[in-house]
């Protein structure tokens, strides 16, 4: 029964998988919102800011006048990019290796189920789109774990078309599929797939794309959702929606968190996919925010009961390979999964190097080692119970700030923690505190937890006691809730 429970919880994450373009935000929503015990007012839902947001992190990087050391990948040490050959044009300049570079080794057991979500920037009436947003969820049935891998679209990757192979950008896969004059099997999906499989080494079970309209409707639908923001986020959006978004005076700075945010559709994909102002990395990590929160809230609302009415209603934004019937045999399993059951993974900075194509192309190219012993992590079954599932972390605000006990909560499943929340005392404290209530601590345990909430020494506390929760984490003002999840995989 576990293993159908993990299944279904990944075929709710296609079916709310983030895509599509920058969308302009709404206005600023006024009802308060409430999760489990904190009320989030409304001053703590994203509004216009005045002051300049944080700086462009994405740079250019000027093209090399030679690479005499090999590049950082395992399989093709001698493969220099300078030595690309130009294909015959075509709408887009192709280039070709001289040789195809050598697959990566297969990393995807047998036990385990691999769902690939993607988002594309389709417009209405475009024939050919790019899959900006991917994410890699691979299940292992037999743990019950659930890992999220999350791929930049600038990844410079082989595309393995039969006498047509390309170095180019990994979103550019499925666009190459579905053009005529490739002819590959099985169109888009069966080229992302194969390209996933030769750069990566993952195995692509089942495939979804959602298209910016049918993500809006999706959150919508469920009501809004309720996203943790951990670190406070600016980008450009429009004043309103009807404005010409080809008018520059048209856009505003806008600002979310940290705290605990309702969005709705527009505002959830404008969080999802703006990165004007940060990076493909940091899109990364908010596109997987929204995932958790739009799991949490289709759970919340019972939409897993809605299922054949939401998947008529969505049938012509999604394209999935998955049938109403798959759905269905899975639907009464999926109410015992929890984030902290969730693993979050990425292809980071420190996997990749910046580089500039002979075209002028900014891409990423793979450092093969690196981002293998990641993809070995997030496929490696961990013990069960982990230590952290064994254990349970009651969080109480002690701050006037809305929600900050969630995000120290979620911050905690990322890790696998249970957590539950609690009333503090009172909201004045200015260090957070850490009680464990264990007669006899367990310091390993403890430096974990202070590590994961980034605390110092002086925040733990012993207070033993009879409860049914291992420890107890009081919120101060101290407390950091900015925290950058690829440092905690388990």
């Amino acid at each position: 029964m576990r293993s159908r429970i993990i299944n279904l919880a990944c075929l709710i994450l296609i079916t709310v998988s983030a895509c599509g373009i920058q969308v302009p935000a709404p206005a600023p929503l006024a009802t308060p919102t409430t999760l489990y015990l904190v009320t989030v007012p409304a001053d703590a839902t994203p509004t216009p800011t005045p002051f300049q947001p944080i700086a462009d992190s994405e740079t250019s990087v000027s093209p090399p006048t030679s690479i005499s050391t090999p590049l950082p990948l395992e399989a093709t040490a001698t493969f220099d990019p300078n030595a690309l050959i130009p294909l015959t044009p075509t709408p887009q300049s192709f280039y070709v290796p001289p040789y195809a570079p050598d697959p990566a080794l297969p990393l995807t057991a047998n036990d385990t189920v691999t769902y690939l979500l993607l988002g594309s920037d389709k417009r209405p009436g475009q024939t050919y789109f790019r899959t900006d947003t991917i994410i890699i969820a691979v299940i292992r049935p037999a743990s019950g774990q659930v890992a999220l891998i999350s791929v930049p679209r600038d990844l410079y990757v082989y595309i393995p078309i039969p006498n047509s192979g390309m170095m180019d950008r990994i979103n550019t896969a499925y666009e190459y599929g579905e053009m005529p004059q490739y002819n590959y099997p099985g169109g888009g999906f069966a080229l992302l797939k194969d390209t996933i499989l030769y750069n990566l080494g993952l195995r692509i079970d089942h495939l979804a794309i959602v298209d910016f309209d049918g993500f809006r409707r999706i959150v919508d639908t469920l009501g809004g959702i309720d996203v943790p923001v951990f670190c406070s986020y600016t980008d450009w959006h429009l004043i309103n929606p009807g404005f010409d978004p080809n008018d520059e005076n048209n856009w505003a700075l806008y600002t979310v968190g940290p705290g605990v945010v309702h969005m709705d559709g527009d505002l959830a994909l404008w969080y999802a996919r703006s990165r004007k102002k940060s990076s493909d990395f940091d899109r990364g990590r908010r596109s997987q925010e929204v995932l958790r929160a739009l799991y949490t809230r289709a759970l919340q609302t019972g939409s897993i009961s809605k299922i054949p009415e939401l998947y008529n209603d969505f049938s012509s934004s999604i394209i999935t390979d998955l049938t109403l019937s798959d759905l269905l045999q899975l639907a009464p399993l999926a109410l015992h999964l929890t984030n902290a059951n969730i693993r979050s993974y990425y292809i980071g900075r420190d996997d990749v190097t910046s580089w500039m194509t002979p075209g002028g192309a900014s891409v990423l190219l793979p450092n093969a080692p690196a981002i293998q012993s990641m993809l070995q992590q997030a496929l490696s079954p961990a013990p069960q119970p982990t230590e952290a599932e064994a254990l349970t972390v009651e969080i109480r605000n002690g701050t006037p700030n809305p929600g900050w006990d969630s995000l120290a909560a979620e911050r905690l499943n990322y890790v696998g923690y249970n957590t539950r929340l609690a009333i503090a005392d009172r909201q004045d404290y200015v260090n957070s505190l850490l009680y464990d209530l264990a007669v006899t601590p367990d310091m390993s345990r403890v430096s974990l937890l202070l590590n994961v909430l980034s605390l110092p020494p002086a925040a733990f506390v012993t207070a033993p006691m009879q409860a049914d929760i291992n420890y107890i984490f009081i919120v101060g003002a101290d407390y950091q809730p900015c925290f950058n999840p690829a440092g905690l995989a388990p």
